[in-house]
């Protein structure tokens, strides 16, 4: 079994305990240095490490109980795949987010180009307006290259997704429940065209039923995920305003369609108008805002080349497999006071990304290809 695939069944052990979430994960990984010492730490450390009594408790009966080998035996089952803060592959923008989901449930293929993506979300009780604007608008948004995201949710979600599909472009949705669920059950076929043509994605464990206190948290995946997020029918109650408070939060843009101000299906649209979201009346106008105009030229190959020696050195010893600090040290034969300060800086420069534990990975921007020399 290799390192990557025997993490993996930790990760997800890590994910199945209750009270045991990004914050504590983190704490655990910084204290142990990776995540199988952390698994299989004595409760004493466990306590010294910041676990509290209930998530102790909670963590050492699921050890006992769970045989993590066929956890990841029942995902390759189903048909998904995992993403974890360590994997290559992990989404460059939810990365960036407060506490991001350490682990992914995966059906389909996520690829660089999706960090060029803009969530479009609604209301479930979507009007003829709404959905015309949502067609015409995702349609344009598709076409451009841009990855359009949303929660596989009756109304505006749905038609958000078929718009993508049917301008031959690429969605993500991303689900309230466990991957191996579709919820609503009348969008299995949805869900099927979602895959083929971008991913399903949870953070749930497999076996989650869609409850609806599930679904709140999850929105801050849809806009994490996403450069800005256009609202385009919602009232007031809408699950959709999460969405874009979510997208607040996390310094990304909110877009909203505006309407008329006799329909009550437009008043949460209308408010977060009033409240500073952009007023969307066409593609242009996010396009232009989010810099997304001329995505096909932006994807383009181009070249990054290391600034000096240092970076040059420790650059052709890194890969997509995360190594550790002490490691590439030893590697290139330089202080280490010189080798954190240099990846410290090429983390600000996007060329290399910390992956907990002092490991860091190449960061593989879309498009960008990078050359020692």
């Amino acid at each position: 079994m290799d390192n990557r695939k025997r993490s993996d069944r930790y990760w997800v052990g890590f994910n199945i305990v209750r009270g045991i979430g990004p914050t504590r994960l983190r704490a655990l990984l910084d204290y142990f240095g990776d995540v199988e010492r952390a698994w299989h730490a004595p409760g004493e450390e466990l306590r010294r490490a910041g676990l509290d009594r209930r998530s102790l408790e909670n963590l050492l009966a699921t050890r006992a109980a769970r045989d993590l080998d066929q956890e990841l035996e029942k995902i390759a089952a189903v048909g998904a795949h995992l993403l974890t803060w360590e994997s290559p592959g992990y989404p460059r923008l939810l990365r960036e987010i407060s506490d991001p989901p350490p682990v992914l449930y995966v059906k389909g293929t996520m690829t660089e180009e999706d960090a060029w993506a803009v969530a479009v979300v609604g209301t479930r009780r979507a009007s003829p307006y709404g959905r015309e604007v949502t067609r015409r608008l995702t349609s344009a948004l598709a076409r451009s290259g841009i990855t359009i995201v949303s929660g596989l949710a009756r109304g505006i979600d749905a038609e958000a997704h078929w718009a993508a599909l049917r301008a031959g472009g690429r969605t993500i949705a991303v689900l309230g429940c466990g991957i191996d669920q579709v919820y609503p059950p009348e969008h299995r076929k949805l869900a099927e065209e979602v895959i083929a043509h971008g991913a399903l994605v949870s953070d749930y464990p497999l076996g989650t039923r869609p409850e609806g206190s599930n679904f709140p948290p999850r929105n801050r995946i849809i806009s994490g995920l996403s450069l800005g997020v256009l609202v385009t029918d919602a009232g007031v109650r809408s699950g959709a305003l999460i969405t874009a408070d979510f997208a607040a939060e996390q310094g990304r843009d909110v877009f909203a369609v505006p309407g008329s101000i006799l329909a009550r299906g437009c008043a949460g649209t209308n408010a977060l108008i009033r409240d500073g979201a952009k007023v969307v009346l066409g593609p242009e106008d996010i396009l232009e805002e989010l810099n997304l105009t001329m995505v096909a030229e932006q994807a383009e190959a181009r070249q990054v080349l290391p600034a000096d020696a240092t970076e040059a050195a420790l650059l052709a010893r890194m890969s997509d497999e995360p190594t550790h600090v002490d490691e590439l040290r030893q590697q290139v034969g330089l202080p280490i006071a010189q080798v954190t300060s240099t990846l410290a800086l090429m983390e600000l420069k996007g060329m290399v990304r910390q992956v907990g534990g002092m490991k860091y990975v190449v960061a593989r921007e879309p498009g960008v290809e990078y050359v020692v020399e």
